[in-house]
């Protein structure tokens, strides 16, 4: 198979780009998983013998895990004796690799979901080591992490926290790895490249950049293929009927490429090169006009799965930027004005084919707190509009050159980072001719994608075409985009209001329901009135798939569905 993106590395307290994520799934096991047929997503165990003990209004968790997990083979692992061994999966893992999401060391990008939800002591332990410049304290113990025995883990929280269980679902995010091995290697980020864990594959090769293998885990024997699909889901039922308690994995390998350009990623794919594709968008048409598989893939027994994915396309403007950052009232119109002028709907159409829904906020469907019914300034494409509120706003053409500048007089000039491929390029084509339509100058750079990526966490770009995929079924994930103590991490637009915090904090201790989903609401509103990001789409996927592929159905947030493929004729 094929990925469009390059991979960061397979630690997974160090990631957060969705390849990297998926690759992770496969390589270390969460305490918990979803049933991978199951619509809509539900939650099972993993490496936990059932589904949390949960008491205390959601704010005390207790698993216990099943005995006799190893993980890999590494040099590290030695009895007494010094010689090789087996090395069980036990609580303690758990306390160890969730730590080190708050060890300052491990610079963890993803350190909000549990800052979020406020595991007791952690925060403290992670300020101390901040304030001394000293090595994180793994051996403290805290209130909020313990190992009760070998086989329980106990987890506190400070609030109620009802979807942590999704957290804990979630290998790029509580993946067990084993202390022995961490503390072996040279430094932390080369644990990027010497993943050792559980999960039903290991590495086997890496080309950065290139080329990632996957080898079945001879260690891994707790999984088998038992998932509940629906009543009313004959493809699921089928599925489930056809491979139940088979052991999993069902391939022996996985060998993966980056291509991130469309066209020879399909070309290998037409070519029997890869055995499933994700269609690009740009062939969506010849691949499958009207919905269906075209007629000269269909008699090679090409079969087809369409989904609209958890996942909002946007640009970001940077809130501390100088010229699109800022509250006061010509700023906030500033950035309402380009969103406006953004041409979103060539964007769906030309770019993607129509492969993409209009998006109203940034919450996608398949998370709590997407609203179906909303209908936002968000999808309105006015350039009209968009000149009006500029010029209210006091950008006009003061020098005579024929662009805007700035209401104190100073150029307007924006900056727009994209990556260096054929969609990227477009992307640049599409603003432009926007920006140019009101005025307003505009010039771009182009990085690779692990550039842009730190490049934003520091706060140094002032807008970026990217994007954020649902890892877990709660809209919190999209909210904490614009939560301001994320700044650094998942809120690359730094976007800091006080007001929007606090309704962010609001609803992460609600229940899902209605009291929950008109806070959100509120949240939702104030980030359509600010601005941070302009939202375009949320992705229909189409993916193809040979003959000889069996079992194949993508999840919405499992993304290593590869575990549960078999290959047979």
């Amino acid at each position: 198979m094929a990925f469009h993106g390059h991979e960061n590395g397979f630690d997974p307290a160090q990631i957060s780009d969705v390849v990297s994520a998926a690759l992770v799934g496969s390589l270390f096991d969460a305490l918990l998983t979803y049933d991978h047929l199951a619509r809509p997503a539900k939650l099972k165990p993993n490496t936990a013998v059932s589904l949390p003990e949960v008491s205390d209004n959601y704010t005390r968790f207790v698993f216990r895990i099943k005995p006799g997990i190893t993980f890999s083979e590494h040099p590290a692992f030695k009895d007494k004796a010094g010689r090789p061994t087996q090395r069980e999966l036990v609580a303690a893992d758990y306390v160890y690799s969730i730590k080190r999401y708050y060890d300052p060391a491990v610079r963890s990008p993803t350190l909000f979901h549990y800052q979020g939800a406020g595991l007791l002591g952690l925060d403290e332990l992670r300020q101390k080591a901040l304030d001394t410049k000293t090595p994180f304290p793994y051996d403290t113990e805290v209130e909020g992490l313990k190992a009760l025995d070998r086989y329980t883990l106990q987890i506190r929280v400070a609030k109620p926290a009802p979807r942590l269980p999704y957290v804990l679902a979630t290998p790029a995010l509580s993946g067990a790895v084993a202390r022995e091995v961490i503390e072996s290697l040279p430094d932390t980020k080369a644990a990027m490249a010497h993943p050792v864990g559980t999960g039903p594959f290991k590495l086997g090769a890496w080309r950065r950049g290139s080329r990632i293998v996957l080898e079945r885990n001879p260690a891994h024997q707790h999984s088998v293929h038992d998932e509940q699909p629906a009543a009313d889901d004959a493809e699921g039922q089928a599925i489930a009927q056809r491979f139940r308690g088979r052991k999993l994995p069902m391939v022996d390998r996985v060998e993966v490429s980056i291509i991130e350009e469309a066209q020879p990623r399909w070309l290998a794919f037409l070519n029997g090169e890869l055995d499933m594709v994700w269609v690009p968008d740009e062939f969506v048409g010849s691949a499958a006009p009207q919905g269906q598989v075209a007629p000269y893939l269909a008699k090679r027994g090409v079969r087809m799965t369409r989904v609209v994915a958890p996942t909002t396309r946007h640009v970001y403007f940077n809130l501390e930027n100088p010229i699109v950052g800022g509250y006061t009232p010509e700023r906030v119109a500033l950035r309402r004005a380009l969103a406006l002028a953004y041409n979103a709907p060539r964007e769906r159409a030309l770019m993607r084919r129509g492969q993409m829904k209009p998006a109203q906020s940034v919450i996608p469907p398949q998370v709590s707190g997407y609203d179906p019914d909303l209908k936002s300034e968000m999808s309105d494409y006015d350039p009209q509009r968009a000149k009006a509120l500029l010029d209210l706003a006091g950008y006009v053409d003061k020098d005579g050159d024929g662009w805007r500048d700035q209401p104190n007089g100073q150029p307007l000039q924006l900056e727009l980072h994209t990556e260096p491929t054929q969609l990227a390029r477009q992307w640049q084509g599409h603003w432009k001719s926007s920006m140019d339509a009101i005025g307003v100058k505009m010039s771009f750079r182009m990085g690779a994608w692990q550039e842009n990526i730190k490049a934003a966490r520091a706060g140094k770009l002032m807008m970026w075409t990217t994007g954020w995929s649902a890892a877990i079924p709660d809209g919190s994930y999209f909210l904490d985009l614009m939560y301001g103590p994320n700044k650094g991490q998942s809120n690359y637009a730094r976007f800091d209001l006080p007001a929007f915090n606090t309704l962010n904090e609001q609803q992460r201790v609600l229940p899902d329901g209605p009291e929950r989903q008109a806070v959100i609401a509120q949240a939702v509103k104030l980030s359509l009135a600010y601005m941070p990001y302009k939202a375009s789409g949320h992705d229909v996927n189409t993916w193809l798939y040979q003959p000889r592929v069996q079992g194949f159905r993508p999840h919405p947030f499992m993304r290593d569905f590869w575990r549960f493929v078999a290959l047979e004729p």
